[in-house]
This record gives structure tokens, sequence and C-alpha cells, in this order.
């Protein structure tokens, strides 16, 4: 059987370094394989999708990025192995949170190798006992996946990710003009460039609903891009949205060309941020 492997994610290098030492010394008791480390948030994404460990040690306050947004994009892009997490950090404000979801450990520092050991334990039975993907957790009545059980404690995030090339890219939500659902998937757009992510515009809105505002049953648009509205002749699905071809509004977006249709139900809502 092949050792587990393991990412230290941790901005001070003192910590990094006594982490790697506390993994060299429970080897006789818990064989496992360091294949990386990280300072920041973007190159554990691509550690992540490069060396693909089982387990990630991650600090929780880091600049930046925090280590609880940054289980939020592990979770969120999709990854083909995602890794289990075990929070390391010097402060115990998360715990109780922590501990409410099953599928990590929370470890206070300084970190004794005993209770290293006793986590990286903990974690390993569980994805042998669990066939769901290792990034879920078990609850009492089913599974919870463990971007939904980190909701409570996270801040909110600064950043989509998404999975590209094989590399995670961060995309800064002040950047994003608008989100389109198309198919299956979301269009992220910015000012360069669209993106794609599985995210649906349902959780979006959810969690960032002072960011952005719905203008159709398909479309989110950053509030702060919303520059004005203008007419348009615009055919309805009349299934959908219970109306006919006739005179509508749309978003006329900061940076971009292309107008958003608005419908009936957000017209006021809309109309209230252009006023």
């Amino acid at each position: 059987m092949n050792r587990p492997t393991i990412l230290i994610v941790d901005d001070e290098a003192p910590a990094r370094a006594r982490m790697t030492t506390l993994i060299s010394d429970i080897q006789d008791t818990c064989p496992c394989e360091l294949v990386g480390e990280a300072a920041d948030g973007q190159t554990a994404l691509d550690t992540l999708v490069d060396k693909q460990p089982d387990i990630v040690l991650l600090d929780v306050q880091m600049p930046g990025m925090n280590g609880i947004e940054l289980a939020q994009h592990i979770a969120h892009a999709k990854l083909p192995h995602p890794p289990s997490v075990i929070f390391v950090t010097a402060y115990d404000d998360y715990a109780l949170k922590a501990f409410e979801v099953h599928a990590m450990d929370y470890l206070l520092k300084p970190v004794r190798a005993t209770r290293l050991d006793e986590a990286l334990r903990r974690v390993l039975q569980l994805r042998a006992q669990t066939a769901v993907q290792p990034m879920q957790a078990i609850s009492g009545q089913g599974q919870t996946s463990f971007s939904d059980a980190l909701k409570p404690i996270a801040k909110t995030r600064q950043n989509f990710s998404v999975l590209e090339k094989n590399r995670v890219l961060l995309i800064p939500i002040r950047d994003v003009l608008f989100l389109k659902a198309e198919q299956k998937y979301v269009t992220i757009q910015t000012r360069t460039r669209a993106y794609l992510t599985e995210e649906s515009l349902v959780s979006i809105e959810a969690e960032l609903g002072e960011v952005f505002v719905r203008a159709h049953r398909n479309a989110l648009v950053a509030r702060d891009a919303i520059v004005g509205v203008e007419r348009a002749v615009q055919t309805i699905d009349v299934e959908q949205e219970g109306e006919k071809s006739s005179d509508s509004w749309q978003v006329i977006v900061r940076d971009s060309s292309e107008r958003l249709p608005i419908s009936r139900r957000q017209w006021p809502v809309i109309k209230a941020i252009v006023r």
C-alpha cells in the first residue's frame, strides 16, 4: 500500500520546518510522505494540482487568503483527487465549528508528534471507511459537503476559483462584471476575459448577494458594475417568464459591450440601483 502524501501550507517558514520534523518523527507509527510546501494560497493550489496530495496540513491565519477560504477553493475547484484537510493554527477561534465536521481535525500550535499522529490516523481511517470524495464529511444524517460545512465559519471570500489547463486560477471577485448560466456551466466575465465554473448562480447569489444582484434568471451582475439601463426589444421565453415578446430593459455594464436582459420580476430591484 502506498504511503499517504502530505502538503504543508503555512506562511511561516519555521512552522513549516517544525511540521516537517514532526512528520519525520512519526514515520514508524504513521508512515507518510511529504510531497510539498506552500507559503501562500496560489502556490498551494498549484501544488495540489501538480502533486495531488492525500492530506493538507493547513494554517488558518495567513495574509492575503486565510486557510478557511483556501479550503473553500479546494472544494469549489473540482479537483480530480481532492485532499482531506487538517487545520493547524495558533488560534482556537474556529475550533468549535471545525470539530462539527468530522472529515478534518484541528491542531493547535505547538503541535505534538503524538497529536499529529492521531490526526493523520483518524483522517486515513475515515478515507478508508468511506467511498465518498475526501472533501466530504460524515454527518449523522448522511454526507454534507466540506464547503457547506465551512460556510458558518468562513468570512466572505475574495476570489472565485476555477480549474483550467491543470491549474487552479483565482479570479478576484472585485474584477467580476457579471455571471451567466449557460447549460451546465456558469461564465464568470471580467473586463479582460471569461472563465467557466460549475458553481451555481443560486449558491453564488446566496453567498455574495451584497456584491451581485440578479438581473435575470440566468444572470447576476456586480452592483458596482451597473452604469445604467436601456430599452431593448427582446423575445422572452413565455414558459419560463410568463411574458411575450415586448419592450424590455437591459443592464448597461461597465467595461462591457454586452447587455444583460432584466426580467420583469427584477426590474424594480435594478431600477432602484440606477436611480
